[in-house]
C-alpha cells in the first residue's frame, strides 16, 4: 500500500496532539493539584469521590448532632446536680424540725420559710429551657414543663432523641416523671407538704422525709443515667473524629495528585513531546513548493 505524504503528516500530526494532551492533562493536574478534574477524567475515581463526599456530609452531621446532644445532657446534668443540692438542703431542714424539743414555734415557721423558697427554686429550675423548650418537660412543644404550683405539665410518651451515628440514636432528654416523681409523690408535693407539716404537723415529717429519700433516689438514678448517656456520647464523638480523618484520607487519595510523582511524569512528558517533534520534522519529507522557491 502506498503511503502518501499527506498519510504521514496526519499521523504524525495526531501523535503530536496526543502527545500534547497528556502534557496538557498534567499541567492542569499540577495547577489544580487534583487526579480527577471532572466525570470523564475517571469515572470510576469520581464514583468514589462522590461516595466519600456523603459520607462526609453524613459524618459532619452526625458531629452537629453530638454537639446538640452535649448541650442537653450538660445542661440537663448542672440543672439535676444544682436541685439534687437544693434537696439535700430541704433533708437537712426538715431533720431539723423534726427537733421539735430544741425549737420553738416562731424557729419552725422559719424553717418553713426557707422550705418554701427552696421549693420555688426547685420549680424554677425544674424549668430550664434550652433552645427554648424545657429540658424537663419530655416531648412537649410548650415553655414550661412545670406550672407554678409543681405540676408536671410536659408530655409524655416519647424521648428528645439525636441520631448520632450511621446505627445509634441517643436520647438526650430527661422527662420530669422520671426525674422528680409523678404525683402525689414527686418532689414539689413531698416538699410542699414538709412546708406544710413544719408549722401544722411536725409529727408527719418522718413520712415526709421518708417520701424525700425516695424521690432523691429518683434524681440521683436520672443524674447516673445522664451521666452515662453522656460517656457515651463521648465514645461516639472520637468515633466520628476518626472517621472524618479517614474519609478525608481516602478523598485525598482518590482526588488528589502525588506532587513529585506528577511532577517527573510532566518532565518526562516534556521530553517526549519534544523529541516527538524534533522527529516528525525529519520524517516530513519537503514538498514539490520547497524545490520551487
Amino acid at each position: 500500500m502506498r503511503i502518501t505524504q499527506r498519510a504521514v503528516a496526519l499521523t504524525s500530526l495526531q501523535g503530536l496532539n496526543r502527545n500534547l494532551d497528556a502534557v496538557g492533562r498534567l499541567q492542569e493536574q499540577l495547577s489544580s493539584g487534583r487526579l480527577v478534574s471532572a466525570p470523564s477524567d475517571s469515572p470510576t475515581a469520581a464514583n468514589r469521590a462522590m461516595q466519600t463526599r456523603s459520607d462526609q456530609a453524613a459524618v459532619a452531621q452526625f458531629d452537629r448532632n453530638i454537639t446538640d446532644a452535649s448541650s442537653w445532657l450538660e445542661r440537663t446534668d448542672t440543672v439535676l446536680q444544682t436541685m439534687l443540692d437544693t434537696t439535700r438542703r430541704v433533708r437537712d431542714l426538715t431533720v431539723q424540725g423534726l427537733n421539735t424539743g430544741a425549737t420553738s414555734a416562731a424557729s419552725q415557721e422559719a424553717l418553713a420559710t426557707e422550705v418554701a423558697s427552696l421549693r420555688e427554686g426547685l420549680v424554677a429550675l425544674a424549668n430550664t429551657r434550652l433552645q427554648g423548650r424545657p429540658i424537663f418537660g419530655g416531648i412537649t412543644s410548650g415553655d414550661r414543663a412545670y406550672t407554678d404550683a409543681g405540676t408536671w405539665t410536659g408530655e409524655a410518651g416519647g424521648d428528645v432523641l439525636r441520631r448520632i451515628s450511621d446505627d445509634e440514636v441517643l436520647a438526650v432528654d430527661v422527662d420530669g416523671l422520671t426525674a422528680f416523681g409523678s404525683a402525689p409523690a414527686d418532689l414539689f408535693t413531698v416538699v410542699g407538704d414538709i412546708v406544710a407539716d413544719l408549722t401544722g404537723d411536725p409529727a408527719g415529717l418522718e413520712a415526709d422525709l421518708a417520701a424525700l429519700d425516695e424521690v432523691m433516689k429518683g434524681m440521683s438514678s436520672a443524674l447516673a443515667d445522664v451521666g452515662a448517656r453522656a460517656s457515651r456520647l463521648e465514645r461516639a464523638a472520637q468515633v466520628n473524629s476518626d472517621r472524618a480523618l479517614t474519609l478525608g484520607s481516602q478523598l485525598a487519595e482518590v482526588e488528589n495528585i502525588d506532587l513529585p510523582e506528577t511532577v517527573m511524569r510532566l518532565q518526562m512528558q516534556q521530553v517526549g513531546y519534544e523529541a516527538a517533534l524534533a522527529a516528525t520534522a525529519k520524517a516530513l519529507q519537503p514538498t514539490l513548493l520547497d524545490f520551487l522557491r
